[in-house]
């Protein structure tokens, strides 16, 4: 386990408070309120860190770059607990969905073997549909 660093601190707390997942951009503008000077190759080190202990998940959606989040709190008690996210169209934020529809099997063609499933729904999220 590494160290705690301030660095290390402000982007757990950033990541913990934001109740989303960030970008490193994001990560850094946030954290660099706990730690003033806070550079982006610091953030992309101590994130690539933090994925590695898994003590912040990354999500990926298509034809997006990465975003972290920290893990929800059904990740500790509910084995395999996963979710799934809502991307805002507008303001390029992702929100996790703290739901999942199920078995996915029915959907695939006949004789393949569902071993995962990511849903990714778009829109707007609540702030961008407010002011439209």
């Amino acid at each position: 386990m590494k160290r705690n660093t301030r660095q290390r601190e402000a982007i757990l707390s950033t990541l913990y408070g934001s109740g989303r997942s960030l970008s490193p951009v994001e990560i850094r503008a946030e954290a660099s309120v706990y730690v003033p000077g806070l550079s982006l190759p610091t953030v992309y080190r101590q994130i690539k860190g933090l994925v590695e202990e898994q003590a912040v998940s990354q999500v990926d959606l298509p034809g997006q770059s990465p975003r972290y989040e920290a893990p929800c709190d059904a990740h500790a008690t509910v084995a395999g607990h996963h979710h799934h996210h809502f991307h805002c169209d507008v303001c390029e934020r992702v929100y996790p969905i703290h739901a999942c529809p199920g078995s996915m099997a029915t959907l695939a063609p006949k004789g393949f073997r569902v071993e995962r499933h990511d849903v990714t729904l778009h829109g707007r999220c609540a702030s961008c549909a407010a002011r439209a």
